[in-house]
């Protein structure tokens, strides 16, 4: 199970390169859940960190194919291995897989080796989005290579507060069966590792538990509390 870490700067990410992180992902607390980062830092973090894999998020988007598509491509070309959009704005599979499939062409066009990511929220059915239980399908009939789950709203709830074991369960189930890798964040800690690991899923992403206090937006990345989640996993 590989370790993602969300980060907001050069600093930021260099404490998670000293902690281990295996993914770092590029990110923008101020602007959501999935929120977008500047192309100028995401490039400045891709090419100081040559040697690890760079994810970036491209919003927590609506549904606006062409502008999304836009979006991920500026995310390709400011040095991103994997590109990572937010379904928010997307009502239902049919809003869902437009949006993807306008991404995955423009990016699949731009590097076939970029990995495209469609992230889901495990609250959809809190904030009007795609169900969740969708997202398996939309990865997999857009020519997504991850399909992901989130949660929108950052109140404390984690990931485990949405969904049971049984439901996490199928959807790795699900996404594994159309040979997609899983990744599952939503504020999630040590405490869920046992039962990630136990799901057999492939990235675990973090960013509050592994900042000063606990704290996704005030708050600043640890390379310490990085590597004793690293240890845990």
């Amino acid at each position: 199970m590989e370790l993602l870490v969300s980060v907001i700067n050069l600093e930021e990410a260099k404490e998670a390169i000293k902690g281990k992180a295996d993914i770092l992902d590029i990110k923008n607390p101020k602007e959501g859940s999935l929120g977008a980062n500047f192309p100028w830092i995401i490039k400045q973090i891709s090419e100081y960190s040559k040697d690890m894999i760079i994810s970036t998020t491209v919003g927590d988007v609506p549904y606006k194919p062409g502008t999304v598509s836009l979006a991920s491509l500026g995310c390709a070309v400011s040095g991103s291995n994997y590109v990572k959009v937010g379904l928010y704005g997307t009502k239902d599979y049919s809003q869902a897989k437009d949006v993807m499939d306008a991404v995955v062409k423009t990016i699949k066009e731009y590097d076939q080796n970029i990995t495209v990511v469609a992230c889901g929220y495990a609250d959809s059915y809190n904030i009007g989005s795609v169900a969740s239980n969708l997202i398996p399908k939309v990865a997999y009939e857009s020519g997504c290579d991850v399909a992901m789950l989130d949660t929108y709203v950052k109140d404390g709830r984690r990931l485990t507060d949405y969904l049971d074991k049984t439901q996490l369960e199928s959807f790795v189930e699900e996404s594994h069966n159309y040979n997609l890798k899983v990744a599952l964040a939503g504020s999630v800690n040590n405490d869920d590792m046992p039962l990630l690991k136990s799901l057999s899923c492939d990235i675990v992403g973090v960013r509050g538990c592994v900042c000063s206090d606990g704290d996704r937006n005030n708050g600043v990345v640890s390379s310490k509390l990085i590597q004793e989640l690293k240890d845990n996993i």
